[in-house]
C-alpha cells in the first residue's frame, strides 16, 4: 500500500488538518491578527523610566539559565499593574509592550484586550474575551468551545504550543476589576508573558505586583510640556513660567489624566497661561474643572466607586472629615464608632481599590488630593444618610482624648500615666510626633465648625508636648487659637490658661514684652475668676517673662572670659525684682493651697530671679528646698532642672567641684528621664563648670556634646551659646584655629535667627580668640562690631564688656607694632 506523509511547517494548526499522499502546507510565519488590536503609544509618556524598567524586567525572554528551572521557579510570567484611576497603568503596559516588541522578545506577537472591568454598561466576559483571542491566534470560530473553561485550555494549550515553537507572545489584560475575570486569560506555560491592568491590587494572582504612584514634578511638568507641543511644535509656555507650570501639575495632583486634561485646555486656548488655568481651576473644586468633552477625572473615580460595598462607600466618605493629611486605623475607627478589625479589614480593601492609599507609616492611610475633593462631594451629598455631624464629634473627642493620655507620661503631676493607654513615654511620643499635624489641624477645624470646647481643650492638653520637643511656633499658633476661641464664647477659666500657656512659648522665642503682656492677662483673668491657684501659676510664669526680658545667658561670664563680668550683679535689675515679687506672690498661693509641686516651681524660680539680682547665697539656699519639694512629688525632670540651676549659682560663688557634682548628677537625671533639651542645657553647663577647674578638654567634649543635642533637637538659639562656650574652651585648650571656627560658627547660627545679643557675644569672644592668635585687625574688627551691635540694642553693660575686650586688642595691636 502506498505511504502517505503529511508535513506541516512554519506554523500551529488549529483545527482540521488536510490528508493526501505527499502533500506539504506551509504556513505563515506569523499571525498578523496578533498585534493588530494594541493601541499606540502616546508621545507625551514621560516620568515613567523606573516602572517602565521595571515592567520590561519581568518581560525578559527565560536565558539558559532559565530553562533550568523547576517549573515552580519560572511560573511568574504575570506582572499586575495597579494604581488610581487615571495614574496612567494602560500608558504603561503599551509602551512595555512596544518596547518589549521592538527588542524581539515576543516574535508571537501581543494579543490585547480591555475589560473594561469598572464600566457596568461596556464591562466584557473573560469568555467574550477569550473569543476574540482564539480568533486572533487563528482558531477558526466553529472551533471555539462554547464555554469560557474550555476556551481558556484551548487557549492555554495554543499559547504553549507557540512557546515550544519559539514564538513568544504576550498578553495585555487591560482593566480588569477581579480576579476571576483575569484568571483564565492568564499563559500557564512559564514561556509566555501576560499584564493586568488594575485598580485593585491583585495579590492572589501570583504575579508580580508594580503599583503606580502619581508623577513627580519634574515628570509632571515634562507631560505638560511634551502634550502642549505636539499640538503645536513652537509652543514655550510650559518653559517660559515654569513656576506657574509646576502650581497647575500640583492642582492637577501629578495625576497624568489630569495632566492630559489641562494640557488640552491649554492647547485650545493659546492665550491662556498655566498660571491663569491654575487660577481658574483653584476658584472651583479642580476635580470639576478637569474635564474635556466627555473625559474627566471625576467620571473616571465615579467608575471606581462603584465597585465597592454600601458599607465601603460610606467610609469613603466620612474619611473625609479627618482634617490632616493622612489617618490612623484607630481614629478611623472612631470615626465609623465601628470595631477597629472590622474597620481595618475594610480600609485594605479600599486601599486594593486605590481608592486610599496606604500612607508612609503602618496602619495609616490617606487619600490622593483629587480623590478627596470627589470624596468631600459624596460625602456633603449624603451627610444625612452618613450621620456626618456625629461622625466629625466621634473622630475630634477621640484625638482629644488620645492626646491627653499621651501627654500624660510628659507631665510630671499624673500620678500613673499608663492608666491612660499607652506603656511607656516613649509610645506615647511615638503617637504624638505622627499625629501632631491632625491634632493642629484637628483644632483649627473644631474652631471653624463650632465645636468650641475641643478648639481650646485640644491646645491646652499639647502644651507639656510642645515644649517638650521645642516646637514653639506651632506652640504660639495653637495657644493663640485656643485664646481667641476661649474669648469668643466667654470662656474665661479656657482663656487664661491659653495665655498663660501663650505666654510660655513666646518667652522661648524671645518676644519677651508680648510674653509679659500675655501674663499680666492670665493674672488679671484668674483674679477676677477668683481662681488662686491659677493666678499663683500664671504670676509664676510673669516672673520668668519679667526675668528673662533682662537677664544675658548664664550672666554672660560664660561669654566675655574676663574678671570683672561677674563680680557685680547685672544692672538694670528692676525687673529682676519685679519678678522676685511675683515668684513671692506665687510662692504664698501655693503654699496657701498646699500645692507642693507648685511650691517647688515657684521656688526653683525664685532662686534664679535672686541669682539675677546678686543674692546668689538666698539662691543656692532657694534650690535646695525646690530639690527637697522636687523629690518629694516624684519630679525628676524638675529635679534635674533645679540641679542644673544650682550648679550654675554655685559656680558664681567660685565653689566649682561642689558646681561641677550638681551638674553631674542633673546630667543623669536628664538622661534617666529623656530630657534631651536640658541634657543640652547640663552639658553646657557642665562644660563651663569644668573649664573653671582647668579641665578643659573635658569642657570641650561637655559643650560638643551639648551642640549635638541641640542640633538634633532644632534648638538653634542654644546651639549658638554652646557653639561659643565651645569656642573660649578651646581657646584655653590652645586649640586657636578650632577655637575661631567654633565662633564664626555661633555668629553665623545668631545671624541667621536674627540673635543680636548672641551676635554681639559672638563678636566679643571671637575677637578675643583672634587677639591671641595675634589677628589684630580681625580682633579689632569683630570687637567694633560687638560694641555697635550692643549700643544699638541700648545693652550698656554688654557694651562696655564688648568696648574693653576692643580696647585691649587695640593696645595689643599698638604694642606688636612698637
Amino acid at each position: 500500500m502506498p505511504q502517505t506523509r503529511n508535513q506541516i511547517s512554519g506554523g500551529i494548526v488549529v483545527g482540521p488538518a488536510i490528508l493526501g499522499r505527499d502533500i506539504t502546507v506551509i504556513l505563515p510565519p506569523q499571525i498578523p491578527m496578533a498585534t493588530s488590536g494594541l493601541p499606540a503609544g502616546s508621545p507625551t509618556f514621560t516620568g515613567r523610566q523606573r516602572d517602565l524598567d521595571r515592567l520590561l524586567d519581568s518581560l525578559k525572554p527565560p536565558g539558559p539559565a532559565d530553562q533550568t528551572r523547576d517549573e515552580r521557579a519560572r511560573a511568574v510570567v504575570v506582572t499586575a499593574v495597579g494604581g488610581l484611576a487615571g495614574v496612567g497603568k494602560t500608558e504603561l503596559a503599551v509602551q512595555a509592550a512596544r518596547t518589549a516588541l521592538g527588542r524581539d522578545w515576543f516574535p508571537g506577537g501581543v494579543l490585547f484586550a480591555d475589560l473594561f472591568g469598572y464600566d457596568e454598561d461596556r464591562r466584557r466576559d473573560p469568555g467574550q474575551v477569550l473569543e476574540g483571542m482564539l480568533g486572533a491566534l487563528g482558531v477558526p470560530g466553529e472551533h471555539i468551545p462554547a464555554h469560557a473553561q474550555d476556551r481558556s485550555r484551548l487557549y492555554r494549550s495554543i499559547l504553549a504550543e507557540f512557546a515550544a515553537h519559539g514564538q513568544r507572545i504576550l498578553i495585555i489584560a487591560d482593566n480588569i476589576d477581579t480576579p476571576q475575570q483575569g484568571e483564565l486569560l492568564l499563559p500557564a506555560d512559564g514561556v509566555n508573558a501576560a499584564i493586568l491592568t488594575f485598580r485593585h491590587t491583585l495579590a492572589m494572582l501570583n504575579a508580580r505586583l508594580l503599583d503606580l504612584n502619581v508623577l513627580d514634578v519634574d515628570g509632571a511638568v515634562a507631560m505638560l510640556d511634551a502634550a502642549l507641543r505636539i499640538a503645536d511644535p513652537h509652543d514655550t509656555r510650559i518653559p517660559a513660567g515654569l513656576v506657574g507650570a509646576a502650581q497647575l501639575a500640583e492642582v492637577c495632583g501629578f495625576l497624568p489624566l489630569a495632566l492630559r486634561i489641562a494640557a488640552a485646555l491649554l492647547a485650545e486656548d493659546p492665550a491662556l497661561t498655566p498660571a491663569v488655568l491654575t487660577g481658574e481651576l483653584q476658584q472651583v473644586q479642580p476635580i470639576d474643572g478637569l474635564a474635556y468633552g466627555d473625559e474627566g477625572v471625576r467620571r473616571a473615580f465615579e467608575l471606581s466607586y462603584r465597585s465597592p460595598t454600601p458599607h465601603q462607600q460610606q467610609l469613603f466618605r466620612l474619611l473625609t472629615l479627618n482634617p490632616g493629611p493622612d489617618i490612623s486605623t484607630t481614629a478611623a475607627a472612631a470615626l465609623t464608632a465601628q470595631p477597629e478589625p472590622a474597620v481595618r479589614a475594610v480600609l485594605k480593601e479600599m486601599a486594593r481599590a486605590h481608592l486610599i492609599e496606604r500612607g508612609t507609616a503602618p496602619g495609616r492611610w490617606r487619600m490622593h488630593d483629587l480623590v478627596r475633593q470627589y470624596a468631600n462631594t459624596l460625602s456633603l451629598q449624603h451627610a444625612e444618610v452618613d450621620h456626618r455631624d456625629q461622625a466629625l464629634h466621634r473622630l475630634l473627642r477621640h484625638y482629644t482624648v488620645t492626646a491627653r493620655a499621651a501627654v500624660a507620661h510628659l507631665n510630671p503631676t499624673v500620678e500613673d500615666p499608663v492608666a491612660g493607654g499607652f506603656g511607656s513615654r516613649w509610645q506615647a511620643l511615638a503617637w504624638l510626633d505622627i499625629e501632631l499635624p491632625h491634632l493642629a489641624a484637628a483644632a483649627h477645624t473644631a474652631a471653624d465648625v463650632g465645636h468650641s470646647a475641643v478648639a481650646i481643650v485640644l491646645p491646652l492638653e499639647l502644651a507639656f508636648f510642645l515644649n517638650w520637643r521645642r516646637l514653639f511656633s506651632e506652640w504660639i499658633t495653637m495657644s493663640s487659637l485656643a485664646r481667641d476661641t476661649a474669648k469668643r464664647i466667654g470662656n474665661r477659666d479656657g482663656e487664661g490658661a491659653a495665655l498663660n500657656n501663650l505666654g510660655l512659648a513666646l518667652v522661648e522665642v524671645r518676644r519677651f514684652e508680648e510674653a509679659i503682656t500675655a501674663h499680666q492677662d492670665a493674672v488679671a483673668v484668674f483674679r477676677e475668676t477668683g481662681d488662686r491657684n491659677s493666678e499663683g501659676t500664671a504670676l509664676n510664669n510673669l516672673g520668668v517673662a519679667l526675668r528673662q526680658a533682662r537677664q544675658s545667658e548664664d550672666a554672660f561670664i560664660a561669654y566675655a572670659g574676663i574678671a570683672f563680668a561677674y563680680q557685680d550683679p547685672l544692672p538694670e535689675v528692676e525687673r529682676f525684682e519685679e519678678a522676685v515679687s511675683a515668684y513671692r506672690q506665687h510662692l504664698a498661693v501655693c503654699r496657701e493651697a498646699g500645692n507642693l509641686h507648685g511650691e517647688a516651681t515657684a521656688l526653683n524660680d525664685l532662686g534664679i530671679a535672686l541669682q539675677q539680682t546678686g543674692a546668689v547665697d538666698d539662691a543656692i539656699y532657694t534650690y535646695q528646698d525646690a530639690l527637697t519639694l522636687y523629690h518629694r512629688t516624684g519630679d525628676r525632670r524638675g529635679e534635674g532642672q533645679t540641679l542644673n540651676n544650682l550648679g550654675i549659682a554655685l559656680r558664681q560663688v567660685r565653689r566649682f567641684e561642689e558646681a561641677v557634682n550638681a551638674h553631674r548628677q542633673g546630667l543623669a537625671i536628664c538622661r534617666r528621664t529623656g530630657d534631651r533639651r536640658g541634657e543640652g542645657q547640663t552639658l553646657n553647663n557642665l562644660g563651663i563648670a569644668l573649664r573653671q577647674t582647668r579641665r578643659v578638654e573635658e569642657a570641650v567634649t561637655a559643650h560638643q556634646n551639648a551642640i549635638i543635642l541641640y542640633h538634633e533637637t532644632g534648638d538653634r538659639h542654644s546651639e549658638a551659646m554652646a557653639l561659643n562656650n565651645l569656642g573660649i574652651a578651646l581657646r584655653l585648650a590652645r586649640r586657636f584655629g578650632e577655637a575661631v571656627n567654633a565662633h564664626r560658627q555661633g555668629l553665623a547660627i545668631c545671624r541667621q535667627t536674627g540673635d543680636r545679643q548672641g551676635e554681639g557675644r559672638a563678636l566679643t569672644n571671637l575677637g578675643i580668640v583672634l587677639r591671641g592668635v595675634r589677628r589684630f585687625e580681625e580682633a579689632i574688627k569683630a570687637g567694633q562690631a560687638a560694641v555697635t551691635i550692643f549700643a544699638m540694642a541700648g545693652d550698656e553693660y554688654s557694651e562696655a564688656v564688648a568696648h574693653a575686650t576692643l580696647e585691649e586688642s587695640i593696645r595689643a595691636s599698638t604694642t606688636a607694632k612698637d
